[in-house]
């Protein structure tokens, strides 16, 4: 979606604010990102991927000129004419133009698969706060199925987690499940040990009690938590080296695992940030790194493992239920996928947000942005791997910030958040590459629209098949007007709990770590409150019958997908994730309630009956 105001760098020279005010864009910041962003090859528009659809026209298309020949992913070839067979299957193929050039051609259904008629409702789970009494301290995978089989019971169709993708090996451990290190592969802190084949034949015992132990703490603690599972972990590796069929799953992954071990192992010797190893260490495919690949084969083995472990429990975890995993918008700067992808990436930039009503002074999201024209010319291998690798083998992706499908708030980075601009993004394109990851994955996808959000994108969404994302405290309209289309919930990891807000106690921690004006602090507080004014609840009513009222309104909504998260479903007054509060536990704060106590929790209970009777029964996606 194009601007006006975009310049050939795709930056925006001007933008609004939250109070509807058009800001423009300094010319040192527009110098600045000029500069990261760079000028693309002469020849681009004539070598980057087609993204089409059936039936699309290729009169005109740059660098296509009579009839084309494809070679398609299954080997198979075609001559096409003037427009893309109504008939073509969807995928990954070839074209060759008349000049003997090839290039890339996408075709893609154009939409995100969406089960005729299916309506659910569900839970939002942060995992590693959800423990047990088997629990190492951080819930797990185990965990995850066990969470599976109460929601089921209790009548819920899907689960929605929070990202699960790896950070480095190293400590401190990243807290912030959105600032990972890939999106391609996941987090062993997540590993169920005892359920990790060869586990019986070692001995576990000490490091199960420690484990369990951890989670009598406050606040959970990663450091602690990975040492113990990294210790059990490597011991059983070590009697079993893997075994053959690791062997062949770690064959059939290829070089992008290779590449994550390799850092993995990189990451242990000299820390996490590629930027500080030994200079001929910063390219993977550098003959210092193939050396050294050769050299410590038994640690980036060790690495390689995990992931398979990973893939083995996640499939067993959420066999038989649609679960969304969460995509992040980005990564770590010196993280596994910005080493991989370091060509593409504007390493001297981070995204974030400029100043909003409920941020005023903007944010700093930590990671670098993928360049847009440099992902054409790589065929946005970096944007397809990690979509697929976040949808595969569970059902769903929830896409945070889907709006950086369209455009990303870049900013220099030693520069405030409101020094920044909006740069634009492909999004025609990378629309089209989702609808068709969902289509093979069979994946519902959810695109996070909170926010400032330009005129046209959400209708480009809902004609993609994306559902929006409501929140009962963000939205005007009833629920009852809200878009059948659609993901609906009360709130979300970044604001508070109903708890919260109801009895006062987020406000009172707002102001405990001074995190913003008292005027600010005290009309969001009233805003937010306010929405819940439909529920008719009197103001001396309890916490918990606020949160039950709240999702009784909820239940209004004839969204597609109603979600509840599991801090409500305990009246938990804490919620995940204080943004710009670094100095606040975010994303340690265990549930207070262990997972074999939701199914006698009343709130729990009240919940899961309010949106079992407004749903269809539900049942998975087939």
């Amino acid at each position: 979606m194009n601007s006006p105001r975009t310049d050939s760098w795709g930056i925006d020279a001007r933008w609004v604010d939250a109070d509807e005010v058009e800001q423009r864009v300094s010319e040192q910041t527009v110098a600045a990102l000029r500069s990261a962003i760079g000028q693309p090859p002469d020849d681009l528009e004539e070598t980057a991927p087609l993204v089409l659809r059936p039936g699309a026209s290729l009169a005109g298309l740059p660098g296509i000129e009579g009839p084309i020949e494809v070679i398609c992913e299954d080997r198979s070839r075609h001559r096409i004419g003037q427009a893309v067979p109504v008939d073509f299957p969807f995928g990954y193929h070839r074209v060759r133009a008349s000049d003997g050039r090839e290039r890339m051609l996408i075709v893609s259904p154009g939409r995100c698969w969406l089960p005729e008629g299916w309506r659910a409702w569900g839970w939002t789970v942060q995992l590693y706060a959800a423990r047990s009494e088997t629990s190492w301290g951080f819930g797990d995978l185990g965990d995850l199925r066990s969470i599976r089989d109460w929601a089921q019971e209790a009548g819920a169709g899907f689960l929605l987690v929070n990202p699960l993708h790896a950070v480095s090996p190293t400590s401190p451990q990243e807290p912030s499940p959105y600032l990972p290190a890939t999106r391609r592969f996941r987090n062993p802190l997540y590993l169920r040990v005892e359920e990790v084949e060869g586990a019986d034949v070692v001995d576990l015992e000490g490091a199960r009690t420690a484990g369990r132990a951890l989670c009598e703490l406050p606040f959970i603690d990663r450091d602690a938590v990975w040492m113990l599972k990294r210790g059990a972990l490597h011991q059983i590796f070590s009697g079993s080296g893997g075994g053959t069929n690791f062997a062949q799953w770690r064959m059939q992954l290829g070089e992008p695992l290779e590449e994550f071990a390799t850092w993995s192992a990189l990451a242990d010797e000299f820390g996490w940030d590629f930027h500080d190893w030994p200079v001929d260490l910063h390219r993977p495919d550098s003959p210092s790194v193939a050396r050294y690949r050769v050299e410590h084969e038994a640690e980036i083995a060790f690495h390689a493992w995990l992931q398979w472990l990973l893939d083995k429990q996640i499939r067993t975890s959420t066999a038989g239920m649609t679960v969304l995993q969460d995509l992040p918008i980005g990564v770590q700067g010196g993280g596994a996928d910005a080493w991989a992808w370091q060509d593409q990436i504007a390493d001297c930039v981070r995204i974030g947000a400029p100043p909003d009503l409920f941020n005023a002074r903007g944010q700093n999201w930590g990671s670098p942005p993928l360049i847009p024209w440099r992902m054409r010319a790589a065929n946005y291998e970096a944007f397809i791997a990690a979509v697929r690798a976040t949808m595969a083998a569970t059902g769903g992706l929830r896409i945070d910030h889907v709006m950086g499908l369209f455009r990303l708030w870049w900013l220099p980075v030693d520069a405030s958040p409101t020094d920044g601009a909006y740069v634009r993004y492909p999004s025609a394109d990378l629309l089209n590459i989702v609808a068709l990851e969902s289509y093979r994955a069979k994946a519902i996808v959810v695109g996070e629209d909170l926010g400032t959000v330009e005129a046209g994108v959400r209708e480009t969404l809902a004609e993609h098949g994306i559902l929006a994302y409501k929140l009962l405290v963000f939205e005007d309209d009833a629920p009852e007007k809200w878009p059948a289309q659609s993901m609906a919930a009360v709130t979300t990891h970044d604001l508070p709990t109903v708890a919260g807000l109801w009895s006062g106690a987020d406000l009172a921690e707002q102001r405990g770590f001074a995190s913003g004006t008292e005027e600010d602090l005290r009309n969001g507080a009233a805003e937010l409150r306010s929405r819940l004014s439909p529920t008719g609840l009197s103001e001396d009513a309890s916490p918990q019958s606020a949160v039950v009222a709240a999702y009784k309104l909820l239940a209004r909504s004839p969204a597609t997908l109603l979600s509840a998260t599991l801090e409500d479903a305990v009246a938990d007054p804490r919620r995940p994730n204080m943004p710009g509060v670094p100095a606040r536990p975010n994303w340690a704060l265990p549930l207070p309630v262990r997972i074999e106590d939701l199914a006698a929790h009343p709130v729990a209970n009240a919940i899961a009956h309010t949106l079992t009777a407004v749903v269809n029964p539900p049942r998975p996606p087939e």
